[in-house]
């Protein structure tokens, strides 16, 4: 079963694209984009990658580190990245794991954990369900989980409007509403004391109704 938001996320080593690592070691104090991909040389996903390097700067402002994963070995990736520079615009320039053995994969829920043989008999539909999305917190909390299907190439623009939101809110205790957008309107809990609100937002505060609280940004 993949990972809950609010667990911890699994701590491993493994083999990347830029030397072996292990995992909560590079993340440090940084909050994390953990991705994975089915097989390497598969058209969505060499999309995605593409897009992710393309957008790598959004992700540095916002203290995100990106990391990739396939079950296919590391020279394997190194080859892919030359046809998603060819066919993307930007190769991948960030972590991509060679998940060979299926030990990372499993840790978080991307595959059954009976899995085993040969990677490379495998096909993408025996890898069919690496299809997730993590963000991790700094304090190695799983915050969001995105899964998608084998055709859905996956929005990268939502996923950086999703951080914006995770962010705020972890640092302000507010939350945002559906399709918020940085920038505008937020709540705060109706259970926070009124005197307590008063002192956090001294502007005060729109109230349709007894549990709407509506406040700028903080």
């Amino acid at each position: 079963m993949t990972l809950q938001i609010g667990a911890t996320a699994p701590d491993f080593e493994a083999e990347t694209t830029e030397g072996r690592i292990r995992f909560y070691d590079w993340l440090g104090d940084s909050w994390a984009l953990f991705f994975s991909h089915p097989k390497d040389f598969t058209p969505v996903c060499t999309t995605e990658l593409g897009a992710v390097a393309r957008l790598k700067p959004e992700f540095d402002k916002r203290g995100v580190k990106l990391i990739g994963v396939s079950v296919d070995p590391v020279d394997k990736h190194h080859l892919w990245a030359k046809d998603i520079q060819e066919t993307q615009g930007a190769a991948p320039n960030y972590p991509m794991i060679g998940d060979t053995d299926f030990k990372v994969a499993k840790l978080y829920g991307m595959l059954p954990a009976d899995t085993a043989g040969d990677v490379n008999a495998r096909t993408p539909a025996d890898n069919a369900t690496v299809r997730n999305v993590f963000v991790i917190g700094p304090d190695k909390k799983i915050k969001l989980v995105f899964v998608y299907p084998m055709s859905t190439g996956r929005n990268w623009q939502e996923i950086l409007r999703a951080i914006d939101s995770l962010q705020l809110t972890a640092n302000h205790g507010v939350s945002t509403p559906s399709d918020w957008k940085p920038g505008e309107d937020v709540f705060f809990s109706a259970a926070v004391p009124e005197d307590e609100a008063r002192k956090k937002f001294p502007k005060g505060w729109k109230s349709p109704k007894p549990y709407f609280r509506i406040v700028a940004q903080p």
